[in-house]
Formats: structure tokens, sequence, C-alpha cells
């Protein structure tokens, strides 16, 4: 099934729902459950296409958070493992098997911390940062082909509708 049929078939089932709600229990506004299901639908659409393109680099999700955080850092540059797990909101215990996946493919390396010689840095290698290159471009395209249909203008206005969420 396409992504534009999913995405269709979602909104007409959500509208569906939202009516047999306003049928059953006109005492209620079930607009929130529609709403918030179209969002968990849409994230679902969204998911599975990222998914889709981080197949090809033969990572999951989470080994793709931990180079693209450290991608962003810049070249050369390295967080502690602690500092990792805060940017991206994990256990210090969750990022310690990350990156011994990581490390494993020769995507990261732990490096001694020249300040505390207790302590590590994580930097990506060059196999590591030449794959980020790769892959951030490849993220986008596949973001950009997902969300085409939103003109510029949308996208920002999605963006600030979903920012008041939480």
């Amino acid at each position: 099934m396409s992504q534009d049929r999913v995405i269709n078939v979602c909104s007409k089932n959500t509208d569906d729902i939202l009516t047999q709600w306003q049928r059953e229990r006109p005492d209620i506004d079930p607009t929130s459950m529609a709403i918030c299901g179209d969002v968990w639908r849409a994230s679902e659409v969204l998911r599975r296409g990222v998914m889709v393109n981080l197949a090809r680099y033969d990572l999951d999700f989470p080994q793709f958070d931990v180079v693209m955080t450290l991608r962003r850092q810049g070249k050369g540059e390295t967080l502690s493992p602690s500092v990792l797990a805060k940017e991206m909101m994990l256990s210090t215990s969750a990022m310690t098997n990350r990156l011994d996946r990581l490390e494993k493919c020769d995507l990261i390396q732990r490096i001694v911390d020249p300040n505390d010689r207790r302590g590590l840095k994580i930097m990506l290698t060059e196999a590591g940062f030449a794959l980020a290159e790769e892959m951030v471009v490849s993220h986008v395209e596949t973001e950009d082909k997902m969300l085409e249909k939103l003109s510029a203008e949308e996208g920002a206005q999605l963006r600030d509708l979903l920012s008041k969420i939480g």
C-alpha cells in the first residue's frame, strides 16, 4: 500500500470513528480522539518511511540516533557517554549497549577524556562520519518526500501547532 493510500485511509477511518462516537455519545466531544488518532497515524507513516531508509544502512533507529547526534556536534568533536545519553534522553545503560554495537561496526570510538583520565569521550570514526554524511542527505530526502504535499507555510504551521502539545 502506498504512503498516500495509508494517509487517505487513516483520515477516512478517523472521520468514521468521529462520526460513530458523535452518534453513540452526543454528550461527549470526541474531537481530541480524532486529532490524537490522526497524529498517531501520521507518526506511524513517517516512522515507517524513515525505517525503510535506515534499513539501507543496516542500522536501527537507536544506532542512527547516536550517529546523527555525534555528527551534528561537528567533525572530530566528542561527547561523554553521559552527555550523549542526556542529549538523546536515554539512561546510561541503554547508551552503553548502543555504543558497544556501533563500536563493533567501527562507526564510533571511545577515547580517554584528555581532561579526566577516568572518563571517556565518544567520537565518530572516519567511517562513521562518512556514513553520517551520506545518511543525513538520504534522511532529509526521505522526510522531504513524505512531506512534499505540505507547502513551506503549512510545514511551519504544523511545527507551530505540534509545539503546543505537551
